[in-house]
């Protein structure tokens, strides 16, 4: 998929009820699954339905079906042909048979805690699904093993329609977290205000919504092809940003005096407007697909580092040595430099 397709206000409504669709989605799947088995017969029918459900159930986005159907298939075909070997080797004889099904249970044990545990699973459910059938019924374990490479077929056939991509839901809450982030500075710094807000919930809330944003990575890398690590610095600059935003609180809010020298410093002043302008920047980009007026604002946001790099390293008998107002500026200068690492990176996803 482009990475700098534009999201129409009709996707970004789709992907904020993504659970309702994904729901919607496995609802008809198995209504035209159950018609199909039905209509068409198919011996040991259920198969098909489980199959389904467990592959499209747990992971709806497009990043993920896919590897896991596939997985699914490779596993039941492995496990199908052990199961088939195994009925065969229990009409010559049965302890030979539990010693081989013994073997192949070990392998899969071995492997489920390899780098593919889900396909290594698939090959003990199938051997399971298989052996279970009749002594040397062959044609019930072979339509057992047909129905499940089915099931996986059709859940990604309905997946592929209309299918969710965890790029485009990664880019809107990425913009929700920019516009998240705005909102709680604007509410933290405002002049306005006499005693310190509650913030805390908030805060914790925002982090939180970071860290979950961690379980996209790998579909919307394997969807678009973009590094993890692209995707990885993005989440440890996001993270980094809030850790710093409340610290940056901290020292804003620690004494009285110190607050209304840091209201009235022009350049602390200019670097809270340039951090709201480059989020907003940020939050449209992410929407529209279009990283320049990001880039723009780079140029700024440099400028705004000299500045405060400037002042820290005014003379020791200036008020900037307070505790307090000596952190802030340090913060400040931290929370420019994040926030240009952070938009030469969602420039360079969304310029793949």
């Amino acid at each position: 998929m482009r990475p700098d397709k534009s999201l129409s206000p009709f996707e970004i409504r789709l992907y904020r009820h993504y659970r309702l669709v994904h729901g919607v989605r496995i609802a008809l799947a198995f209504t035209l699954t159950f018609l199909l088995v039905r209509l068409l017969n198919v011996p040991e029918g259920t198969w098909p339905l489980i199959t389904l459900v467990v592959v499209m159930g747990p992971i709806s986005f497009w990043g993920n079906v896919v590897p896991r159907a596939f997985e699914r298939i490779g596993g039941t075909i492995f496990g199908a042909s052990v199961g088939l070997i195994a009925l065969k080797l229990e009409l010559i004889s049965l302890p030979i048979m539990l010693l081989w099904c013994a073997l192949a249970m070990f392998i899969c044990g071995y492997l489920t805690l390899g780098k593919r545990p889900y396909q290594a699973l698939l090959i003990g459910i199938t051997l399971s699904v298989v052996v279970g059938a009749p002594a040397g019924d062959l044609q019930i374990a072979l339509w057992r093993s047909g129905d499940v490479i089915l099931g996986s077929l059709l859940a990604m056939l309905f997946t592929s329609i209309y299918p969710q991509r965890a790029f485009i839901h990664w880019r809107i809450q990425m913009a929700t977290f920019a516009h998240t982030f705005t909102r709680l500075s604007q509410a933290g710094f405002s002049p306005n205000l006499v005693e310190r807000p509650r913030l805390d919930k908030s805060l914790h809330a925002m982090l939180s919504d970071v860290v979950k944003m961690r379980a996209l990575i790998a579909p919307a890398s394997k969807e678009t092809h973009i590094q993890k690590s692209v995707f990885e610095a993005i989440q440890t600059v996001s993270r980094n940003l809030v850790c710093t935003l409340e610290l940056q609180l901290n020292a804003h809010w620690a004494t009285r005096e110190s607050h209304f020298v840091m209201i009235n410093a022009h350049t602390l002043r200019e670097t809270q407007q340039m951090t709201h302008h480059t989020l907003a920047a940020l939050s449209k980009a992410l929407y529209e697909g279009n990283p320049s007026p990001v880039a723009a604002n780079n140029a700024k946001l440099a400028e705004i580092v000299g500045e405060l790099r400037q002042m820290m390293r005014q003379d020791e008998g200036s008020a900037l040595h307070e505790t307090s107002i000596h952190g802030y500026v340090w913060l400040s200068l931290e929370l420019a430099r994040q926030l240009e690492l952070l938009s030469h990176l969602i420039c360079r996803a969304l310029r793949k």
